[in-house]
């Protein structure tokens, strides 16, 4: 997360936009032998909203932790206009 918040710009190893989504990007991090994904998405040019956590265990990150993020993301936005 410090790499994250610290450089310009965050090798795609570590961030990257995930394809078929809406407009939701990955953050991976390591943590001994685990693997956890974070799921977010931007709210203006500096601002990362996380929406979704996960000890990921296969290559294919599970259609309901995308399902999540993306309800979130659309609620932050519609509670954001009121």
């Amino acid at each position: 997360m410090k790499l994250i918040e610290e450089l310009d710009r965050v090798p795609s190893n570590y961030f990257k936009k995930m394809i078929n989504t809406d407009e939701l990007w990955e953050v991976r991090a390591a943590v001994g032998s685990n693997i956890f994904r974070l799921i977010g998405f931007f709210d203006g040019p500096d601002l990362v909203v996380l929406a979704h956590a996960l000890q990921k265990k296969t290559q294919k990150t599970p259609k309901q932790a995308i399902k999540t993020a993306e309800e979130r993301r659309k609620d932050y936005f519609r509670r954001k206009q009121k």
